[in-house]
């Protein structure tokens, strides 16, 4: 099967062909494949997120300083929404980028709750280690998607 060159269309009707080997993208939707991937693992990272979110809630856990649980818990699904659509949609690195920014800021809480907190953490360092390894192959799949690595 032969594909249509996208950036000419109907105009002149140059053929690109399929890849080379069969089951990889064609080399110029690679990149697009990369920020399908950046979303699929963001989506997952974020329900991961949203459900140790909903226990810890339901095991009194959480603050309240910041305002209802229940709250957090939409603003946390919209916020997914909003970046999955737009790794999906947009495939603007500069989208992938900011994301990858904000979400490495996780990472000194969660370096914090691992290794430095106190004896009287309710929470143990493994969920923060595991944490940790989640948002690190995330921040991955997002700087192959933002710098097209």
């Amino acid at each position: 099967m032969r594909h249509w060159h996208p950036d000419i269309g109907d105009v002149m009707r140059i053929p690109v062909p399929d890849s080379p080997v069969p089951g990889y993208p064609v080399p110029g939707r690679m990149r697009e494949a990369k920020f399908r991937q950046a979303a699929f693992v963001y989506l997952h990272v974020a329900i991961l997120y949203e459900a140790a979110v909903y226990v810890m809630w339901r095991q009194g856990l959480l603050p309240t300083r910041f305002g209802p649980s229940w709250l957090w818990l939409l603003v946390g699904a919209g916020v997914t929404a909003v970046v999955v659509y737009g790794l999906l949609r947009w495939h603007n690195a500069w989208f992938a980028r900011a994301v990858w920014l904000l979400h490495s800021l996780r990472l000194p809480a969660l370096i914090n709750g691992a290794f430095f907190a106190g004896a009287e953490e309710r929470v143990v360092p493994a969920f923060y280690l595991t944490a940790i390894v989640v948002v690190m192959i995330n921040l991955w799949m997002l700087a192959r998607a933002g710098w097209d690595l």
